[in-house]
């Protein structure tokens, strides 16, 4: 034997046990590197620690509808969202100067949406917009500050969902209440009887996701051209804890002003004209972190409720929802 041969010949191995990981090949390390390693070392009498990684689990154990019990504090286990919440009676223009100051002077720098002087006309050249007056070409965003070419605005608010929502492109201030452009679905939720890594006081909070593919309607990317739904029903999951249901709340008003999903181009698999999630994240990952969208992960639930509060969706908006 390899280390009965160096103990005879004066050798005294004290090396700690190192593990080679991964026979799998989940990681950098390829299973086959791992067995050649694992046998040179065992050559050179190292102690070898074989061991796997982690395994995935994505869904909780099985669940009977008996155990299935509404989240406390919700009247409702299910809302379905259906057509476009659309800004009626009101014009581009109207909209926009019900959120802007006038301007006398405007300051010596350039409009952040065309790129030009603010002193002198706007950049944008496009359709729908005519000739301003100079005291009425530069108008300033009431709460944030903000001055842009008033034909600028109105331009991006066309450009928009037109839901009499505007939205600073500087600092991201939302003025009125921004919908999105989520396509009509089912949003299920309730307590199932099993708790998540990190949460062991608690019941979890199933949430499942269900849109359909259809045709795109005019305030998506391709107006009239189909859309895929892929990976729907999605099951996200939440600790039914005082904050996760705080978090909840504030999902369903996100749900009911279409912001969890949007239409576009998926990031992972490069798709267009997909139903993609549109910048509020959710753990889909029940018992395990694999992934990085499971648990634990002790700063989840503000980081939700930050990624909300960037939507307009605050905790006084989940106080008048109660």
């Amino acid at each position: 034997h390899p280390e009965m041969m160096m103990r005879r010949m004066g050798f005294v191995t004290c090396v700690p046990t190192v593990p080679v990981k991964n026979l799998n090949g989940s990681s950098p390390v390829h299973p086959a590197l791992a067995g050649i390693t694992g046998i040179l070392m065992s050559a050179a009498a190292l102690p070898v620690c074989l061991t796997r990684p982690p395994k995935l689990v994505l869904h909780p154990p099985p669940v009977s509808k008996s155990d299935v019990k509404p989240v406390p504090g919700f009247g409702h286990c299910c809302k379905k969202t259906t057509k476009k919440q659309a800004c009626k009676g009101k014009t581009p223009e109207e909209v926009v100067k019900k959120y802007l100051q006038k301007v006398k002077s405007p300051p010596e720098e350039d409009c952040t949406i065309c790129m030009e002087p603010l002193g002198g006309p706007s950049g944008y050249k496009g359709p729908g917009v005519g000739p301003m007056s100079r005291a009425e070409s530069v108008g300033r965003l009431a709460q944030c500050g903000h001055q842009y070419h008033f034909q600028c605005l109105v331009a991006m608010y066309n450009n928009g969902n037109k839901d009499g929502s505007l939205q600073c492109p500087t600092c991201k201030t939302i003025y009125g209440v921004k919908t999105g452009n989520q396509p009509a679905g089912k949003m299920e939720y309730h307590v199932i009887p099993h708790s998540l890594p990190g949460h062991p006081d608690c019941k979890t909070i199933r949430i499942i996701y269900n849109i359909p593919p259809g045709l795109q309607g005019p305030e998506h990317p391709n107006p009239g051209k189909p859309f895929t739904a892929r990976g729907f029903p999605r099951h996200c999951y939440l600790p039914d804890s005082e904050k996760g249901r705080k978090v909840l709340r504030l999902l369903l008003i996100a749900w009911d002003r279409r912001l969890i999903f949007s239409v576009g181009t998926s990031s992972t698999t490069g798709e267009s004209d997909t139903v993609i999630w549109n910048e509020v994240h959710h753990k889909t990952e029940f018992g395990s972190n694999l992934t990085g969208h499971g648990f634990p992960d002790p700063g989840h639930l503000d980081n939700v409720l930050e990624e909300l509060r960037a939507q307009g969706i605050t905790e006084e908006d989940g106080l008048m929802e109660k």
